[in-house]
């Protein structure tokens, strides 16, 4: 196990990267668990109430996230970026678990909207696994500066098809391309979901396109969003 780890963690410098993506995954579970508890009125855990207002975890998440961060650009020692990776993975936990709080700026945490936090964190911990085990999207260590021009513009690309993934509705879709560029440019070609901005602009009602979304919508309803719904209930303790 320990020469598992020198080969495949410290000697390819992805240790801080482990240890960031454990923190994050053990942290979330573990605020789920307390934030279910309080919910319940089990255990003596309370809402943390200070002078009156309630300090959602997502401010201490935000704290540990920029000490971490910049603990993380500043170490040289593997020991140091460690550490600061733990810390940048249980901030990142605790501000990815009121995502949806952040983006509606009130409370939705056990309403459907609420939800969103869950994709986001579900988001980003695929992404960690990805780059663990090994997916490089910048090309790798051993790219030249002869090379560096091509590269940036492939991940421009890459971005580019990314971006218009999101403007399109496929949230999952855009995150995940950005790390595997298959991905981005099959979602950014294939039509938009019916409530996304591009449908908005680029659909008219009634058109071939904006039936096409919507028939695409309820199929994938049907085939795959309840059984996302009963997961994302399990993991994260809706509607218990």
């Amino acid at each position: 196990m320990g020469s598992w780890i020198q080969e495949n963690l410290v000697d390819t410098g992805k240790l801080p990267l482990f240890l960031c993506a454990i923190a994050f995954l053990v942290t979330f579970a573990v605020t789920r668990m307390i934030v279910r508890s309080i919910k319940a009125g089990t255990g003596n855990l309370k809402d943390n109430v200070v002078g009156g207002v309630h300090i959602h975890h997502a401010v201490p998440g935000l704290i540990l996230m920029v000490i971490g961060g910049l603990g993380g650009l500043g170490a040289q020692a593997i020991g140091w970026r460690s550490f600061a990776g733990v810390l940048f993975g249980i901030g990142l936990a605790l501000v990815l678990d009121e995502f949806a709080l952040i983006l509606h700026l009130q409370d939705v945490y056990w309403s459907d909207q609420g939800r969103t936090s869950v994709d986001a964190v579900l988001l980003a911990g695929g992404v960690m696994v990805l780059l663990v085990l090994g997916y490089d999207p910048f090309g790798g260590q051993n790219s030249t500066n002869q090379g560096l021009g091509p590269g940036l513009a492939l991940m421009a690309i890459n971005l580019g098809f990314s971006v218009i993934c999101f403007i399109k509705g496929k949230l999952g879709t855009g995150v995940i391309g950005v790390v595997v560029p298959l991905v981005a440019l099959i979602g950014a070609v294939r039509i938009a979901r019916p409530a996304s901005p591009w449908a908005h602009r680029r659909y008219a009602e009634g058109s071939r396109k904006a039936q096409k979304a919507e028939a695409r919508e309820v199929h994938f309803d049907a085939r795959w969003r309840s059984k996302l719904r009963r997961f994302q209930d399990g993991f994260a303790g809706f509607g218990s």
